[in-house]
């Protein structure tokens, strides 16, 4: 007769030292397969298992561009305090002349900021898959 829907009914017991799982969990870890039973299956049968892979060129771009994203928020708190402090002084007329011209740099500086940030953000999201 033919095979019926045989399931696995043989169980193999085998002892490993700490370093020998330890290589095997890593291995596991960075496949996508979700059972490790499946996983040493597929290794011991020679079947193909798939790997996450991790660009590292993407990954020491990625650590920058999170720092930088962070050293932007703080300049433009920073530009912010600023900004409201010479508020209390633009009764001098130079004072008021030089805030209206800081206000439209200030203004094309923050646009160019939330252009990088959005950026970040999308090659963060492509990053993370």
């Amino acid at each position: 007769m033919g095979r019926k829907n045989e399931g696995r009914v043989r169980m193999v017991h085998f002892a490993l030292t700490r370093e020998e799982y330890d290589i095997l969990e890593k291995g596991w870890k960075k496949s996508i397969i979700i059972k490790l039973s499946e996983y040493i299956r597929r290794m011991l049968f020679e079947k193909p298992i798939t790997f996450y892979t991790r660009n590292q060129s993407l990954d020491e771009l990625m650590g920058e561009l999170i720092l930088l994203r962070r050293e932007l928020n703080a300049i433009r708190t920073n530009l912010d305090e600023a900004v409201l402090r010479l508020h209390t002084q633009e009764h001098l007329p130079e004072v008021r002349r030089w805030l209206e011209e800081f206000e439209c740099d200030q203004a094309r500086l923050l646009s160019n900021v939330e252009d990088i940030k959005t950026k970040i953000y999308s090659i963060g999201t492509q990053w993370l898959q």
